[in-house]
């Protein structure tokens, strides 16, 4: 249902890692072709982008947003209300005007705001971004390229090519398939790296939306003591090679992180003494840990494994492909969330609580802070959120990953 491009006279080939179904596009991609109607500013906090303005009333579970005048689809197709098909589970959606949508919460939820900034599109993925799609060739269910064309300058086009792996990602830009990567993990290639190139640029930079993480089982008979976490925490390296270190839950920039909170600096002595006073003191000797980590993530584990041997702790390492459904500790990432919330990962009732964690106190901060809506509450709320968690850390939290760009001059 895309028409076919003409011949462009700039046309730039764009390769992403990652396999993508139609509607499951990389913000990459679809913040291209849509807008919301919030976007987000680099400390989380929601701004207009679609809506000029909105109201929260019902204690947060009324959302009035109002449409910004002569704003138009990319089919030159004016965005009314009735023109915004979205929805979401328990929410009702009214429209009381061409100008005006309402969303009414079955409860208060203060992320809300965040929500609603991703891109509106209609069919045929039009929205109201700065390019519109011109072709998307398809292999089977997934995306094998699209194209997008400028709406301002129909000669320039972008042309994103996906790639199921970083080695056939950073192929194809050798072959002359793309001229611009993104998001690869590192810029080694065969026995040399990109460096060696005098060809090409390369733009390092650090993606603060997924923080690398040791997650603990805490319901295993062994890191069930939070002294045994505390300890381990401790003797974590306070560098890593592979990313910009972060010790927080959250970004740094973040409205809601907590500056100048005490967390893990390494200090050995520290995690000697807790170790001492943990359940598995009289087997420290002979204590051994497994850490199942994603492959990505091997040089990192074995840095862990270097600290913890001082501790006189053994460690043994397996590569993992995925979350493994059962672990002792796990060395992975998650996506940090735009707003402060993090209520999936934490709270005890959740699927996604993959350490099995249960504090009271954190579930009761958790529920508190996605209801509250004034954000000066919600800042104390998770102020007490980061200060609690280190307390009884289920997860010790690593480093921000760096990421590469690479392109010909």
């Amino acid at each position: 249902f895309f028409s076919n491009l003409s011949p462009f006279k700039e046309k730039e080939k764009i390769g992403i890692l990652g396999s993508y179904a139609v509607n499951n596009l990389p913000l990459e991609v679809v913040g291209k072709i849509g807008r919301g109607l919030t976007q987000v500013s680099n400390d989380g906090t929601p701004l207009p982008d679609a809506a000029s303005s909105w109201d929260i009333k019902d204690g947060g579970k009324t959302y009035i947003f109002r449409l910004k005048q002569n704003l138009y689809f990319t089919d030159k197709s004016r965005v009314l209300s009735d023109s915004i098909n979205v929805s979401f589970i328990d929410v009702k959606i009214q429209r009381p005007d061409s100008n005006t949508i309402v969303f009414k919460l079955k409860e208060p939820y203060a992320p809300f705001l965040i929500t609603v900034s991703k891109p509106i599109l209609k069919e045929k993925f039009i929205g109201i971004g700065d390019y519109r799609v011109g072709s998307v060739d398809l292999n089977g269910e997934f995306v094998e390229s699209i194209d997008l064309v400028s709406v301002k300058d129909n000669k320039k086009t972008l042309s994103f090519q996906f790639y199921p792996t970083e080695n056939a990602l950073k192929m194809a830009f050798i072959l002359g398939e793309v001229s611009r990567i993104t998001g690869i993990r590192d810029v080694r290639f065969l026995n040399t790296t990109f460096y060696s190139f005098p060809s090409f640029q390369i733009e390092k930079r650090v993606n603060y939306s997924q923080l690398v993480t040791l997650f603990y089982n805490t319901q295993d008979k062994i890191l069930s003591d939070k002294r045994l976490r505390e300890a381990l925490s401790y003797s974590v390296p306070d560098n890593f090679a592979d990313g910009k270190r972060n010790r927080l839950p959250f970004s740094p920039f973040l409205w809601a992180s907590s500056e100048g909170l005490e967390t893990y600096q390494q200090d050995l002595t520290r995690a000697e003494e807790l170790l001492k006073d943990s359940s598995v003191a009289t087997k420290s000797a002979s204590l051994t840990l497994t850490i199942k980590t994603l492959r990505t993530y091997e040089k990192a584990a074995l840095e862990i494994k270097k600290s913890w041997s001082v501790l006189g702790i053994k460690t043994n390492i397996e590569i993992v492909e995925a979350l493994p459904s059962a672990f002792q500790v796990f060395l992975g990432e998650f996506n940090v969330p735009q707003d402060p919330d993090q209520y999936s990962l934490w709270h005890s009732i959740q699927p996604n609580n993959i350490t099995r964690y249960k504090n009271l106190r954190i579930d009761k901060l958790l529920e508190d802070g996605r209801q509250t809506i004034d954000q000066d509450k919600r800042k104390k709320i998770y102020a007490d959120f980061q200060k609690y968690i280190l307390d009884d850390p289920p997860a010790t939290f690593l480093f921000f990953p760096y990421s590469y760009e690479v392109f010909r001059k």
